[in-house]
């Protein structure tokens, strides 16, 4: 791994996937006020323990760092617990059926081919503005229901939200974690009054989308309030594209990383699920999560007390060599391969078939149009410098 570490110059904030991460499976920071998880068993077990490590982080954050009046999460599944999060996530699994997904890949395999043609004509690839961020982008788009040529909003916001080098303390002066937050609220707000105006037109207009289904939908026989409406499609919008997004760029490095494990994929296209599958561990998109302790828990052979912000390093964890023989190898077949990018349990990600699937479409028509698919030595691929997150902002290709 110190290869890929010295050939694309790593950020030191990702110091996990530096391969830097050492010692105990779970110990506390004492100057965040955070209790860091790194290990694979450990971090599997929090994620299938619900009732003890509580999705709602919010409920451990010091009062008056969140505007109330300004800044809800009030039907963001990411942050429920059951049963609410259960109903709520029972509303769109139905858009994600395997045949829902499946019959989405001629739309998926046209776009790409798009987005490659007008790249050439340009005359250069850079992966992430021509490919890796508008298919996802646009394919989500689609299946919400909002214009896809609104996409450059979309990216700011989530540039905005996502793409700072910010780091995760609870004992920042309370004065710091308030500017943090106001750096937040403005795209935040901008991007619910854009999904707001949306929701409020399929309720004078429905349509054959998900938004129409969102704000149609009744859970207990009531239809959800606005602002979870606004908030769910929030995550559908961000969380639908920017997994994509990361997978397909770190997909590429990989396979830059190891050419002799790019032939191998070149020549027997069966193996491009497994190359994603194992890009999704060694480049973990979302890279960390947080959970809140409802009760004290026994973890890791140390006990972390009540209403505390456990941190988990899905990254460290899908390297942890007591899950992962050789956990730092490219290997495509790999097997098994648990990995944990898509998380576990209850929250197992909703888009994981959707993700997929754009990565396999994209990935073979990128190896049928590029032999050899590699990253152009002129020009340095960046990284984003946000700490829970694995993934390139600008990857050119040669």
């Amino acid at each position: 791994m110190t290869g890929i570490v010295e050939r694309y110059d790593i950020p030191e904030q990702l110091f996990w996937l530096r391969g830097t991460r050492s010692g105990p499976p779970v110990e506390y920071d004492s100057a965040t006020g955070l209790w860091n998880v790194y290990g694979y068993q450990e971090a599997h077990q929090i994620l299938g323990d619900p009732a003890t490590f509580s999705s709602d982080t919010m409920r451990v954050v010091p009062k008056g760092v969140i505007p109330e009046d300004e800044f809800s999460l009030e039907g963001f599944i990411t942050q429920l617990d059951p049963p609410e999060h259960g109903k709520l996530r029972k509303l769109v699994s139905s858009a994600f059926t395997r045949k829902v997904v499946a019959d989405l890949e001629p739309r998926i395999a046209a776009i790409t081919h798009e987005l490659l043609d007008a790249a050439r004509e340009r005359g250069g690839l850079e992966l992430v503005t021509d490919l890796a961020y508008p298919l996802p982008v646009i394919v989500i788009a689609e299946l919400l229901g909002v214009p896809a040529g609104d996409r450059a909003l979309f990216k700011r916001w989530a540039d905005a939200l996502f793409q700072r080098d910010a780091k995760i303390s609870l004992n920042e002066p309370s004065e710091a974690r308030k500017q943090e937050m106001q750096a937040t609220l403005k795209p935040w707000k901008e991007m619910s009054a854009y999904l707001a105006d949306h929701a409020e037109e399929r309720r004078r207009q429905p349509r054959a989308d998900l938004l129409t289904r969102l704000v149609e939908a009744e859970v207990d026989g009531e239809r959800l309030p606005a602002r979870q409406v606004v908030n769910f499609a929030i995550v559908l919008l961000l969380a639908g594209h920017i997994t994509t997004t990361m997978l397909l760029g770190n997909t590429v490095l990989c396979l830059d990383a190891f050419p002799e494990q790019q032939e191998k994929v070149r020549a027997d296209r069966t193996l491009v699920p497994a190359a994603i599958e194992e890009s999704l561990r060694l480049f973990t998109p979302f890279a960390a999560l947080g959970r809140s302790t409802m009760r004290e828990a026994e973890l890791g052979g140390v006990t972390i007390p009540a209403d505390k912000l456990v941190m988990v390093w899905l990254g460290a964890a899908n390297r942890d060599p007591r899950q992962f023989p050789d956990p730092d190898a490219f290997t495509p077949g790999r097997d098994p391969n648990p990995h944990l990018a898509f998380g576990r349990g209850i929250h197992f990600c909703l888009g994981a078939p959707l993700a997929r699937l754009e990565g396999r479409v994209a990935m073979n028509i990128l190896l049928d149009r590029f032999d050899p698919l590699r990253v152009d030595p002129a020009d340095p691929v960046k990284f984003i410098p946000t700490p829970t997150m694995a993934g390139v902002r600008r990857l050119s290709l040669a």
